[in-house]
């Protein structure tokens, strides 16, 4: 199937090819087959792209001075444009990343909702008073940054580029969207969205291109004012070492190597789910993934063999033409990267239960086998590093300061499942592990108005709710002498 969407960049509410000519060719991962060819920013085009944000994020512009709730209701109606897309950018999506129709459409669902909520934050960012000495009034004022810039990865084009933008935008900034360069097409019709909904030019600016070309001089814009980057840790502390010689602000949500937790008092059948749902969903490549299965020793059998079970019996396909339930990896490297984890999982003494190689019926395709490794110890390499793929290091725990101690081990913290049926158990695990999300009895979870970040190499900042309000705004403190 061919490609018919946007593939220009759009800039100051046009669309224009890159500068200097060049292109992104991006392929299907379920094919290998090329799907589309999309221009590719150059430096020049990205300081065409920050111009026009900053112009349009200025004092006296048409979006910095229109009434908030002017500006919610353009935010509501670009959810009402991406719903009226979600088809087509489902479909893209599937080809673009190898999503299943499935997942792409719950991502689509999720961007809708978040834009929807955030449409309703536009009017309501106060404020305050504050008592001081004196015969004197002081109060803030909640202001906008300036121009933010929202570096998306390949794992969730759609979602997470939609997660920082829906809220830098109600909160009064400019944007400029730079999505990976592996699956740049999703990112576009945020684009067609905000032409379609009427934003003012310059507001919203996408443009696909490399991380080392576009990313980098993005990044090094003095007029930017604040970053957004999903992805590596590596990569988010490049990024914040750049944006520090302009001092300029970053969110950075970054790697993650999430423990799911089992007690033997749990509902097993319902852990069993969602620890297959939280390694296997998008082929693994995901930061929040509970690639860590901790399970107590009295139910390590029970459990270990039904997870086996079900990742031997995964349908695998991209879900378009099949009817698949875990995609492709992304791409023909990071599969490979992905296989040398496996092989170096068996070379340190842990055992494989279940795949670990290309599955023999794929013949095309970035494929990999549902993988489950046992006997694995926390020293390890596959239960230390992000393998951002579909593999399940399990580690027997038999009490609970040894579950904890094991799950708090990692230099990550942004998700962790917790499976009990006590609920002091479950409130004390949740306070005492090292992790910005704990979700308990189901894994893994979020909502557009709560907030998502991680603590320690897993980021900076928290994207959702009412925190990322406080990331895309600065306060601003007014004095006044009344006596005079």
């Amino acid at each position: 199937m061919s490609y018919d969407g946007p593939t220009d960049l759009y800039i100051d509410g046009e669309w224009t090819p890159a500068a200097d000519g060049e292109t992104i060719a991006t392929l299907d991962p379920a094919t290998e087959e090329t799907y589309a060819t999309v221009a590719c920013a150059s430096g020049e085009d990205v300081s065409r792209a920050v111009t026009a944000a900053d112009a349009a994020a200025e004092r006296g512009s048409e979006w910095r001075e229109m009434a908030p709730s002017e500006r919610g209701a353009l935010l509501d109606a670009m959810a009402d444009e991406i719903e009226a897309l979600s088809d087509e950018i489902i479909l893209v999506e599937s080809h673009d990343n190898g999503k299943t129709p499935f997942e792409a459409g719950l991502d689509v669902e999720m961007v809708v909702d978040t834009f929807r909520y955030y449409a309703g934050w536009a009017d309501k960012l106060t404020g305050e008073t504050i008592p001081v000495p004196g015969n004197r009034l002081d109060y803030t004022l909640q202001e906008p940054l300036g121009v933010t810039a929202h570096i998306a990865p390949w794992n969730y084009p759609f979602q997470l580029a939609g997660r920082s933008l829906a809220p830098a935008l109600a909160c009064g900034n400019t944007a400029v969207l730079k999505p990976s360069n592996t699956t740049p097409l999703s990112a576009l019709y945020y684009a067609k969205a905000a032409e379609a909904a009427g934003l003012p030019d310059g507001v919203l600016n996408v443009i696909p291109g490399t991380g080392s070309g576009a990313g980098n001089a993005l990044v090094n814009e003095s007029a930017v004012d604040h970053v957004a980057f999903t992805g590596s840790t590596g990569v988010g502390k490049h990024i914040m070492s750049e944006a520090a010689d302009n001092v300029t602000g970053v969110t950075l949500e970054l790697g993650g190597k999430g423990p799911n937790i089992v007690f033997p008092d749990a509902d097993l059948d319902a852990a069993i789910n969602g620890v297959h749902y939280g390694i296997f969903m998008n082929c693994g490549q995901m930061c929040w993934a509970g690639s860590r299965l901790l399970v107590h020793e009295a139910v390590s059998d029970e459990v270990v063999d039904q997870v086996v079970q079900r990742a031997e019996n995964t349908p695998l396909g991209s879900g378009i033409d099949d009817d698949g339930r875990m995609g492709p990896a992304v791409s023909a490297e990071h599969r490979d990267e992905v296989l040398e984890y496996i092989e170096t999982g068996v070379e340190e003494g842990a055992t494989l239960a279940a795949g670990g190689g290309v599955p023999e019926d794929k013949e095309q395709g970035y494929f990999i086998e549902p993988t489950v490794f046992t006997d694995v110890t926390n020293d390890m390499t596959i239960a230390r590093e992000e393998i951002f793929g579909p593999v399940l290091s399990v580690i027997e725990f038999s009490d609970y300061e040894e579950a904890l101690e094991i799950a708090n081990d990692s230099p990550f913290g942004l998700s962790a499942g917790v499976w009990t049926s006590d609920i002091d158990t479950a409130h004390d695990a949740a306070a005492r592990l090292d992790y910005g999300m704990v979700s308990i009895n189901e894994y893994p979870q979020t909502f557009p108005q709560t907030p998502f970040g991680g603590f320690k190499e897993s980021g900076i900042g928290r994207e959702q709710g009412t925190e990322a309000i406080k990331e895309y705004t600065q306060a601003k403190n007014v004095n006044v002498n009344v006596s005079r």
